[in-house]
């Protein structure tokens, strides 16, 4: 089913471009020319708008209060001084723009700490999709030794309950269990609050049908975008992480890192990674997987290269590049 679904995208963006101009740098004036009509239709089978909630958050009130709490104290640490907000800020977009993050001494790991804003909407978690859903997923850098260095679960229960507040937020939200305090409801609790972090944009009020939404340039973005096959990977609610692709797809990209091929021992999943969402994309650099890349014009130039095998100039870049700035999110992102 997903192999049809990724043929259909690819004829599509195909038959889009048949009637575009394919000189990407001589496309700005040909597109002046012929104005800039977006067919929906088409767009509308590479994109959907945000939904409005993807969690009940009167119903799970009491979880979701206990997992933003959780995700702002540092004491889940074993030095009390990271929180999962230190490396995914949510007054910064989820993000703490640094190519990797330093953990509880300091030291960084390998891989770009994506943001958590929209991430509940992913086909999985981490560049290389490890941990199924956010719930697993926020367990996992508590007991990282490089990053937030809890020794055990246990001793993350026992510092839980050492700690008078979360006494009754732990009730609360687990009422109808014996015993609130188990590791994985941790997890539960940070997931309910992260699957409220979602951003709503411009491009979605385009979506749902306002076509003065986008201006020129961007809409002139949009088309290229699609035109140049960026939407085969970078679809759907979450404009990407719904998909995995090799990186160096059509021409090489140097790496030693073995993205996917790590979790799975698939031969084909060597470098390959989760596709990035590319909503709030101008806010959250440094880009690629070990945030290597410092921009995002350096960041379209070599996706259009290693990726698509395009050689593209800067009006592409700019103009794509404006798009991009339609899916920053229209309100505040600090949650706080």
């Amino acid at each position: 089913m997903k192999l049809i679904l990724f043929l259909a995208l690819t004829l599509s963006a195909g038959a889009y471009a048949q009637g575009g101009h394919h000189d990407h740098d001589g496309e700005h004036n040909h597109a002046h020319k012929r104005g800039h009509k977006l067919d929906m239709t088409v767009i509308k089978q590479f994109f959907e708008p945000l939904p409005v909630s993807i969690i009940d958050e009167e119903e799970n009130a009491a979880l979701i209060k206990l997992g933003k709490k959780l995700y702002l104290d540092p004491r889940l640490s074993v030095n009390d001084q990271i929180s999962c907000n230190s490396c995914h800020g949510l007054d910064n977009f989820g993000v703490d723009n640094e190519p990797t993050s330093p953990g509880h001494e300091g030291k960084r790991g390998d891989r770009n700490s994506p943001t958590t804003m929209n991430a509940a909407l992913h086909i999985a978690q981490f560049w290389d999709g490890r941990a199924k859903d956010v719930e697993e997923q926020a367990l996992g850098p508590i007991l990282n030794p490089v990053e937030m260095g809890m020794p055990s679960e246990a001793a993350v229960i026992d510092k839980l309950k050492g700690i008078d507040e979360y006494q009754a937020l732990f009730a609360d939200a687990f009422q109808e269990e014996d015993d609130p305090f188990v590791y994985a409801n941790v997890g539960k609790a940070i997931g309910a609050f992260e699957r409220t972090l979602l951003t709503p944009s411009r491009f979605d009020a385009f979506l749902k049908g306002d076509e003065d939404a986008l201006n020129i340039d961007e809409k002139r973005g949009l088309k290229k975008f699609i035109r140049a096959g960026c939407a085969t990977c970078h679809n759907g609610v979450a404009i990407g992480g719904n998909s995995y692709k090799k990186i160096g797809l059509v021409e090489s990209y140097e790496t030693t890192d073995m993205g996917r091929f790590v979790v799975t021992n698939i031969e084909s999943d060597k470098k390959a990674f989760k596709v990035p969402s590319l909503r709030n994309i101008t806010k959250t650099g440094p880009y690629f997987h070990d945030g290597s890349v410092a921009t995002l014009d350096e960041a379209i130039y070599l996706m259009a290269k290693h990726q698509l095998g395009k050689k593209i100039g800067p009006a592409f870049v700019k103009d794509v590049k404006a798009f991009l700035g339609t899916l920053t999110s229209t309100e505040n992102s600090d949650k706080k």
